[in-house]
């Protein structure tokens, strides 16, 4: 009888593990989808804008001027002005890349915390309770007579 429910713990603490997963990776999901269209709406922001001097407005850039930094190349922008938004540009794409590697920072930290810590303290817990059952399953060993002398 015991050997038909051995180890049935360890079956049922993977069931839990398995389907406590499936939350924590839809909210990981979502706040991946949602945090990366906010950072891609941002990245895209800072690359789109131009900054222009007045004389640079005097002389036509802005309408030669616009879209990313490729686009506005090809469009003819002056290289004046590429030169002196490049650096801003370069700055949202550091900013972009530092964002997305925090998000995957505290994307892993949530998942030790939210599965691998509990799925570890209710193994443990299941461990102890199998020792303690098992503990108290056995009968206290009989002492022989001969061998108290």
């Amino acid at each position: 009888m015991v050997s038909k429910h051995k180890n049935r713990w360890l079956r049922r603490w993977l069931l839990v593990i398995i389907f406590w997963a499936v939350p924590v990776a839809i909210v990981a999901i979502n706040e991946i989808r949602e945090e990366m269209s906010y950072n891609a709406v941002d990245l895209d922001h800072a690359l789109t804008s131009w900054t222009f001097t007045d004389a640079q407005r005097a002389a036509g850039a802005p309408a030669r001027c616009h879209g990313k930094p490729d686009e506005a190349k090809a469009a003819g922008c002056p290289a004046d002005v590429l030169a002196a938004n490049a650096p801003r540009q370069q700055d949202a794409i550091n900013e972009y890349s530092v964002r997305r590697t925090t998000l995957i920072s505290y994307l892993w930290h949530a998942f030790v915390g939210y599965w691998v810590v509990p799925a570890a303290i209710l193994f443990v817990i299941g461990v102890i309770i199998g020792m303690v059952r098992r503990a108290l399953r056995r009968p206290p060993a009989v002492k022989s007579p001969a061998n108290h002398g």
